[in-house]
Parts: C-alpha cells; structure tokens; sequence
C-alpha cells in the first residue's frame, strides 16, 4: 500500500473513533459532567505529547540539515506561530459554539445550535488530520502510524463529550452520535490536504509538521482547558491531561520498536 492511501486510511480511522466513543450515548448510558471533563482532559493530553514528540521534534529534525540547529528552532517557531494564527483566524472568521454554548464569530446568531456545534469541532479536529497527513506525507510510516494511533485514542474520550455535551442541550440520542461520527470525518480531509503538501515538496515538511503542532496547541489552550475547567471538574480534567500525556508519550516513544519488530 502506497503511503498515501496508508495515510489517508489512517486519518479516517482516527476519525471514525469519534463515533465509537459516542456510542454509549446511543446506547443509553449516562455519563456525567466530571467524566466528560476528565475525558476532555485526556484528550488534551494526546495532543500536548503528540505536539511535542511527533509533530516539532521531527519538524526540528527535518529542519536540521539545511537550517542548522539555531535555523531549524527558528523554523519550528514560526511553523508553530503559523499554526496558532491560521485556527486563531479560523476561530474568529467561522461562526461557532463552544461546548457550554459560548458563541463567538461574527454571524453566529444567524445559525442553527446543531451547525454552530459542527462548526467549533470542525475547527476542532480538521488540525488533527493535517497532523496525521504530514507525519505520512513525509515518509515516516512509523511517526504517522503513532500520530494516528494516538489521535485516535483521543478522538474516543472526545467523540463521548461532545455526544454527552449535545444531549446536554436537548438533542435525542441518535441525532448527538450520528453529529460526534460527522465531526470525525474531517480528518481525513485534512490528512489529505497534508499528504498533498509534503509531497508537493519536502521543503514543507518542517514547516507542516510544526504547523500542525502550532494549531493543536491552540486549540489545547484556546477550547479544551476552558472547556473542562468551567464547572469545578479541575482536578479530574487535569489527571486526565496528564494521563493522556503520560500514554501518548510512551507510545510514541515506543512506536519505533514496536512497527519496526525491534
């Protein structure tokens, strides 16, 4: 299989794992306030570590050889700040709504709750995918297989919050599991649009690698801490964040060995 379509497969399945987390609220299982922070928080914590060892050490290393080492710091900086701007940007120009219903974007009254709700995970996970696409697009099999594996592990906890958020607020069962499985499906296209660009040219791996790091880490600090710490659930969502760290950082550590039988 070819890395693209590997990559491409990979991002979809990290995708779909938002539909699988949601499914216990299809099938009626209560879940509280406190748990879904923590599951937040775990997520939270997946993207941090991946941020950090999959996503700018590489983007470093790649950088290395034709920046040197004070050149490739200054162009993981600046891949990272591109990141934070461009969903920052996102954030302000795309109506949405944040998961206790805060509203931002310049026509958000305008549309439905259901479309602000799709819209704020859509900015949400499309980074996500980008992420998984560079780490294929640059040719490491094994760091887009970690990027995916453990994305994917969050997008479960993750798929579970947003299903338990939008029943919160009056959607059935069916319609919150079928809306956190929709959320999912645009990571593939974002792990396509990442493919397309380290594959256009090598020269961009560095800066797509940090680039994705600089959106997730927005998005850690910008949507998910807030999110989880506005209802007195601090501590669980903070041993969350550190247990999706802790897990995501042994994996990709680990992954290495693991996919190449060492």
């Amino acid at each position: 299989m070819d890395v693209v379509t590997l990559g491409f497969l990979a991002s979809l399945a990290a995708g779909l794992m938002t539909g699988v987390g949601a499914l216990p609220v299809l099938f009626g299982r209560a879940v509280s306030r406190r748990s879904a922070d923590m599951f937040l928080g775990f997520a939270a914590g997946v993207m941090l570590s991946a941020s950090y060892f999959s996503l700018i050490l590489p983007g470093i290393d790649a950088a290395r050889p034709d920046y040197g080492d004070t050149g490739a710091a200054l162009v993981a900086a600046g891949g990272v700040a591109l990141g934070a701007i461009f969903v920052a940007m996102m954030n302000h120009v795309l109506p949405h709504e944040h998961f206790e219903g805060r509203r931002e974007g310049a026509t958000g009254a305008e549309l439905a709750r259901m479309w602000l709700f799709v819209m704020a995970i859509t900015i949400h996970n499309f980074p996500e995918g980008l992420a998984v696409g560079v780490g294929f697009g640059g040719g490491n099999v094994q760091n887009g297989l970690s990027l995916a594996i453990g994305i994917g592990l969050q997008n479960a906890p993750e798929g579970l919050a947003v299903a338990v958020s939008l029943l919160a607020v009056g959607y059935s069962r069916g319609r919150s599991t079928l809306i956190a499985l929709a959320t999912g499906l645009v990571e593939p296209l974002g792990g396509a649009l990442g493919i397309w660009a380290v594959q256009a040219s090598q020269a961009l791996l560095p800066w797509g690698l940090t680039f994705a790091a600089g959106a997730m880490l927005y998005i850690i600090s910008h949507e998910i801490i807030p999110d989880t710490h506005r209802n007195g659930n601090e501590n669980r969502a903070t041993a969350g964040l550190l247990a999706g760290l802790i897990l995501m950082m042994v994996l990709d550590v680990s992954a290495l060995s693991w996919f190449s039988g060492g």
